[in-house]
């Protein structure tokens, strides 16, 4: 009997066949049984189903006479056209397994296949397949005109394109052109501002889905990027890829100008800002410009006093995250950065690098209007303003303004008459700290600062910088007006007066 007689014996009498017993064979997916029935009947006759191990002719018997197969599939399928492919959580049954993988992805929200090791779902084997390479390191679309190496054939595609040059897609609103059209789509929201994909969490948008999940991070506080020499984890790859370089101590962005090295790209590009002085990003609200977007965007704060960085442990806010990190430290009273010199500790790397060039003299941050030197940046930052005349801290109350956040914090409070310090020696109260400082030097009668070319010595540092121009000669306040120039400040401004006319 040959393998048409048994089916059309199967076709003609489908309305006689009842199932006694079920036998699993092996899932072909998760979850997913393959329902084979171990005896048929078919007219009353019993026909045996034998599985025979593989490349080996398969039989059925039907009336102790075997009845031969190609191979295990046809036996299967045979057998499946009567049992279905049936999914153990419904009573369906399909003949076909794509139908039953259809019937799956309701169960499973379209992703029915797992990775058993970090248990995130796909809905096609393909994707499976690419995303096990994440966790086997495995890439083996291998690039043929340099030593690259690839998870996928799509990213392979991508990177051929960076040796023919070939840029295909064309912004019609700029000359900018792009290998991939999903690069265009991006870029083009630069003009058009769209930002599709939001956040459920807090309503921020991004132009592109990859943004958004890096964003999804802030919340989640996941980091998945793990150091292999150290106990760091980043949220983002390319900071786990700048951060081994502290490691490494690779350095491979040069300036071309004084051929200083970068770990960063980043970095390399604020750098050579310094170089031009380009300050691209401007305030709309003053004549203020920075070199980076991030700048403009912090400073933007100083007038909208936006703080949108808080404390989960107190009510403090802050404008910039950097200050919420080192906030945070003074809960946990964490200082793992200790001077190897004096065994003093810091709860940020930058405050021991800082504390230790008192130690070393270190003066990195030159002026480059004058021959002065700073150990801090920010130092040289608000020396600058000396050359400037810029006043960025306005007070809200009057019409005065000022060089340093410090002096508005302290003239406010000639508007409000607080006076939080207070003498202990004569109950005598001052609004700013450093004047409380200077007063107890009367009652100590200490004086400091001593005059290396004579005797004189002062109770303030800024007494004998003043006192030091008898020697030098120096005159640094200089009239606009007559070009007449003055040793201090105040006798400048005295002399404006008799331009003016008012009584000096």
């Amino acid at each position: 009997m040959g393998e048409s007689v048994v089916k059309e014996e199967f076709a003609n009498n489908q309305g006689e066949i009842y199932y006694s017993q079920y036998v699993s064979q092996k899932p072909a997916y998760e979850n997913i049984e393959v329902m084979v029935k171990e005896e048929i009947e078919v007219n009353n006759e019993p026909i045996k189903l034998q599985a025979v191990e593989a490349k080996r002719k398969e039989e059925i018997k039907i009336n102790e006479e075997p009845l031969y197969f190609k191979n295990e599939s046809y036996l299967v399928n045979t057998g499946l056209k009567h049992t279905g492919y049936q999914y153990s959580r419904c009573d369906k049954a399909f003949k076909h397994e794509t139908h039953l993988l259809e019937c799956l992805k309701t169960y499973t929200g379209g992703k029915p296949y797992k990775c058993i090791q970090c248990y995130k779902t796909f809905s096609k084997k393909a994707f499976l397949i690419n995303h096990i390479r994440t966790h086997t390191g495995e890439k083996p679309y291998q690039c043929t005109q340099c030593d690259k190496a690839f998870s996928q054939h799509t990213s392979i595609i991508r990177h051929n394109k960076t040796h023919t040059r070939e840029k295909p897609y064309q912004c019609s609103q700029c000359d900018k052109a792009f290998s991939q059209n999903s690069s265009l789509i991006k870029h083009q929201r630069t003009h058009t501002g769209e930002k599709p994909y939001h956040c459920s969490q807090c309503d921020k948008g991004f132009s592109d889905n990859s943004s958004l999940l890096k964003h999804r991070r802030t919340h989640s506080g996941e980091k998945p990027h793990q150091c292999t020499q150290c106990d760091k984890a980043f949220s983002q790859k390319f900071n786990l890829e700048v951060h081994l370089r502290t490691h490494t101590g690779e350095k491979p962005y040069t300036c071309s100008q004084c051929n200083k090295t970068f770990s960063q790209k980043s970095a390399l590009k604020y750098h050579q800002k310094k170089h031009s002085w380009e300050k691209p990003y401007q305030c709309n609200q003053r004549d203020k410009a920075f070199l980076l977007t991030t700048h403009i965007i912090t400073h933007r704060r100083i007038h909208t006093g936006e703080k949108p960085y808080q404390c989960s442990q107190c009510d403090k806010a802050f404008s910039q995250h950097t200050h919420l990190i080192t906030h945070m430290k003074t809960h946990t009273g964490e200082k793992p950065y200790q001077c190897s010199q004096c065994q003093k500790a810091f709860s940020e790397k930058s405050g021991l690098i800082k504390h230790q060039r008192t130690h070393t003299g270190e003066k990195p941050y030159q002026c480059s209007q004058c021959d002065k030197a700073f150990s801090e940046n920010s130092t040289l930052i608000k020396h600058l303003r000396t050359h400037t005349g810029e006043k960025p801290y306005q007070c809200t109350q009057c019409d005065k303004a000022f060089s340093h956040k410090f002096n508005l914090e302290g003239h406010l409070r000639t508007h409000t008459g607080v006076k939080p310090y207070k003498c202990n020696q004569c109950d005598k109260a001052f609004s700013q700290k450093c004047t409380l400082k200077h007063h107890l030097k009367k009652h100590s009668g200490e004086k400091p600062y001593q005059c290396s070319q004579c005797d004189k010595a002062f109770s303030q540092h800024n007494h004998l910088i003043t006192h030091r121009r008898i020697h030098t000669g120096e005159k640094p306040y200089q009239c606009n007006q007559c070009y007449k120039a003055f040793s201090q400040n105040i006798n400048l401004i005295k002399h404006k007066k008799t331009h003016s006319g008012e009584n000096p």
